[in-house]
Formats: C-alpha cells, sequence, structure tokens
C-alpha cells in the first residue's frame, strides 16, 4: 500500500457516515496486519528473538509467536 493510500483512508475514518469510516478503519487493520506480519518475517530471518519481537510490539513472547510462529520463518522456532 502507498502512504497516499494510507493516509486517505485515515482520513475517511472521520467521515460523516460512520459505515464509511469503519470500512476505511478495517481497510487500516488489515494493512497493519500485513504490514506486521512481514516485519516480524524479516526480523526472524535476520536472527532476532521472539523475545524482542514481543518487547517491540508491547506483547508477550508466547502471544507473538502464537500470532507469527506459523511455518516458515525459520520452522517456527522459539
Amino acid at each position: 500500500m502507498v502512504d497516499d493510500d494510507f493516509t486517505t483512508l485515515a482520513a475517511a475514518t472521520a467521515d460523516s457516515d460512520p459505515l464509511r469510516g469503519l470500512q476505511a478503519m478495517a481497510e487500516m487493520r488489515a494493512e497493519i496486519e500485513r504490514l506486521e506480519a512481514v516485519l516480524v518475517r524479516r526480523a526472524r530471518n535476520d536472527g532476532v528473538s521472539w523475545a524482542r519481537i514481543a518487547a517491540v510490539l508491547g506483547v508477550s513472547k508466547q502471544a507473538v509467536h502464537k500470532k507469527h510462529g506459523g511455518k516458515g520463518l525459520l520452522g517456527g522456532r522459539a
């Protein structure tokens, strides 16, 4: 997603129609989730521990591992 697209979505959350605002919020959430997965994968491929990733995200090691530790991330090792 291009920065301008995300900015447009953010602005749309202030739409007078709450359903349009909610739709924009849902699209932003999906993009944030996608980007988080990409960055976690990159961090793991660079050898960053689950504990360090969890600390940066402000969640437990178990939570981040459960969410992103599936197959394909260096075997999902802890």
